[in-house]
């Protein structure tokens, strides 16, 4: 007997079984075609069909999605059917979700589209060797993070459980898509000390930040309480600190997620465009030094910091709204066009560094890469 007269008899056998037993059955007979597929190191070359209380939310995922997204999700899964399964883990006869929370919300909570899937939710199983709760923390963050879908403050608080779990900073960069930089930055957020015991970072031009869900201080607290924020060079008579909510950059969405028009892509090549123009970006430049008094007392007094590469940040900030998550459109320079663009930036610090009677300084110092232990 061939194998469509095999199928035949099987589509028959399965034809006279109840819906439940049915949907058992072809999951029962995906996995055995999966064990033998030659794709079956993909996870999704194995999709099976679970009862949607069977799935469950994991107890990290920080992403967030707001309501009119939610019902543009439920219009699309009405309209299009599911066309990507939740990735999940499977434990204790459950399945926790990695990702696709927002989509098994609609399974369940939307009446249409939980009628017509009959209470079931598709799922696809993680790796086995990404299923460790490291590994399925990461591999969520991965996925979150490609959509471009993460709340900052529920991310520091997965660095947190992460390096609490003996992961180098290198390890978490890696493995979440990140730069050490970003690592240090969702530390900050924490506002724990002991997160910064490892090595691994510098300062760069090229450095990621989110949109900071910071605990806010004001100027009105005890020097004691101030003494916990600050970094190591406190007693360097020139630091000027000012609180979070001093900081004019945030405005400019310095520390956004995204930005509200452009993609990735267009605020990267933004860089070069407006770095390129030498006449432009020292024009800017002095708006900044001039007009955001508090980010620059702040970031311009700090010796741990790379002040070169926080005013080109600022400069496109100021400019285009663009975030400094976007600063690794700096890499689309050549080094000559970078050098210039640094010896804008150096010449516009030191002309802010003397109004403010502070004395010049070299490159090698304003692009200072000791690491940034601030806490705000």
């Amino acid at each position: 007997m061939n194998i469509e007269e095999n199928v035949k008899q099987l589509i028959n056998l399965l034809e006279s079984k109840s819906f439940d037993e049915k949907v058992d059955s072809i999951n029962y007979i995906r996995e055995k075609i999966h064990e033998i597929s030659p794709f079956k190191n993909e996870p999704v070359d194995f999709v099976m069909w679970v009862k949607n209380d069977t799935v469950k939310a994991n107890d990290y995922n920080p992403n967030k999605v707001a309501p009119p997204e939610m019902q543009l999700l439920e219009v699309s899964i009405m309209e299009d059917g599911y066309t990507q399964p939740i990735v999940t883990f499977h434990k204790e006869g459950e399945s926790e979700v990695v990702d696709g929370f927002h989509r098994s919300r609609v399974g369940k909570e939307s009446l249409i589209v939980n009628e017509r899937i009959k209470g079931y939710l598709p799922i696809v199983g993680i790796k086995k060797e990404k299923q460790g709760k490291s590994e399925r923390i990461a591999s969520t963050i991965r996925h979150n993070r490609a959509r471009g879908k993460h709340q900052v403050s529920a991310m520091s608080e997965i660095v947190i459980e992460l390096k609490n779990r003996n992961w180098k900073n290198t390890r978490i960069a890696r493995e979440l898509g990140m730069d050490e930089d970003e690592i240090l930055r969702l530390c900050q957020v924490s506002g724990l000390e002991h997160l910064f015991k490892d090595d691994d970072f510098t300062k760069a031009w090229v450095s990621n930040d989110e949109n900071l869900d910071i605990y806010e201080l004001t100027d009105d607290v005890t020097e004691e309480e101030m003494g916990m924020f600050r970094i190591p060079n406190e007693k360097d008579e020139t630091r000027i600190f000012h609180t979070y909510d001093k900081w004019e950059n945030v405005e400019y969405n310095f520390y956004g997620a995204e930005h509200s028009k452009w993609s990735k892509l267009q605020c990267e090549h933004k860089y070069k465009e407006l770095m390129t123009d030498i006449v432009e970006f020292k024009k800017v430049l002095l708006n900044v030094t001039s007009e955001w008094k508090h980010s620059c007392e702040h970031n311009l007094t700090n010796r741990s910091l790379n002040r070169i590469a926080w005013l080109g940040q600022a400069a496109m900030a100021y400019k285009y709204n663009i975030p400094c998550i976007y600063s690794s459109g700096w890499q689309l320079l050549s080094e000559i066009e970078q050098g210039k663009a640094n010896s804008i930036a150096l010449d516009v610090l030191n002309l802010w560094l003397n109004n403010n009677g502070l004395d010049k300084l070299d490159i090698d110092v304003a692009t200072q890469k000791g690491r940034q232990v601030e806490l705000y």
